[in-house]
């Protein structure tokens, strides 16, 4: 478990300075999703397109993440500073009809590990359970023929996850959160797709942050994101993507942390029906741009779907 440690130690209260860092990136180790990033809701190329009625999925994924640089305000913090993670999410998808629209029903559970390492050893390590997601998409544009769709997506995070104010690593968030994400897919030629999403996330208050139980607030946080991916065969495809998220900053107790999102980064990789009913993915990804938090030096996923 992490090192037990003092609201001023890691608290985004008192100064800008590496404490105030650590605070951020004390935040950012929560998992949120998918996966994925601080907060940010980052998806597959392909994950919204409709399936017919009646359609289950099984997916399960692996994420691993090494982050090695720390910034504030866009400068490098000094020293040693890393945070690994090894993140699965275990998901249940079921596709049915709701007023004539195709909806898709769903959850997604993480588990996994944090470990910071470097100078940041101090703050431990932490494993268990992340937030229960719900969310459903709603298409609202479907035309299979030209291979377009537009669809309309709620997720909703319920604070389930394995959570302790005295621990600066925490899998759970220990507040409640939603997003609404737009999703547009479309065929630029019978073998060329693009994928395009945006998406807003608005948080709950943590009432019970750090080991004095301060209240955390969180401003909105932003999302684009947009896959290209080109079919080599019917059941292969190569893909490349690019993320910018921005927004997000914290106030604790009333005072702004200052450590509003701003990153950018890219994913490529492939996808394979290795048989009909059966798909795996792979992708790799870095952040390129970070302007507060950690950069990801190195991301790997992996997902595995089983349809039935």
């Amino acid at each position: 478990m992490a090192a037990k440690h003092s609201q001023g130690e890691v608290a985004p209260v008192a100064r800008r300075s590496l404490g105030r860092a650590l605070a951020g990136a004390w935040m950012a180790a929560g998992l949120a999703a998918a996966s994925s990033g601080a907060w940010a809701l980052e998806m597959d190329a392909g994950d919204d397109t409709p399936l017919p009625e009646g359609t289950n999925l099984a997916v399960l994924y692996y994420q691993h993440v090494e982050r090695d640089r720390l910034y504030v305000d866009g400068d490098k913090a000094a020293g040693r500073n890393r945070l690994d993670s090894d993140i699965g999410i275990a998901r249940f998808v079921h596709y049915t009809k709701f007023a004539g629209m195709t909806i898709n029903p769903q959850f997604l559970l993480p588990f996994g590990n944090l470990h910071a390492k470097g100078d940041l050893s101090p703050l431990g390590s932490a494993s268990g359970v992340g937030d229960l997601i719900l969310a459903s998409v709603f298409w609202l544009v479907e035309k299979p023929e030209t291979n377009t769709y537009f669809a309309i997506t709620p997720y909703l995070y319920v604070p389930t996850g394995s959570y302790d104010k005295n621990e600066a690593l925490n899998l759970g968030e220990n507040r409640w959160k939603g997003t609404l994400q737009l999703g547009y897919i479309t065929g630029l030629t019978d073998k060329l797709l693009l994928d395009l999403y945006a998406d807003v996330t608005v948080f709950g208050n943590n009432n019970d942050y750090g080991p004095t139980s301060a209240t955390l607030k969180q401003d909105p946080l932003y999302q684009v994101q947009g896959w290209l991916r080109y079919k080599l065969t019917d059941a292969w495809d190569v893909r490349a993507g690019y993320f910018h998220t921005w927004g997000g900053e914290t106030k604790v107790n009333g005072v702004s942390s200052d450590d509003r999102v701003r990153s950018s980064k890219y994913q490529v990789g492939t996808a394979w029906f290795y048989e009909p009913s059966a798909q795996v993915v792979f992708t790799y990804g870095q952040d390129l741009t970070v302007e507060n938090g950690f950069k990801e030096r190195n991301r790997l996923n992996f997902r595995w779907l089983k349809v039935f």
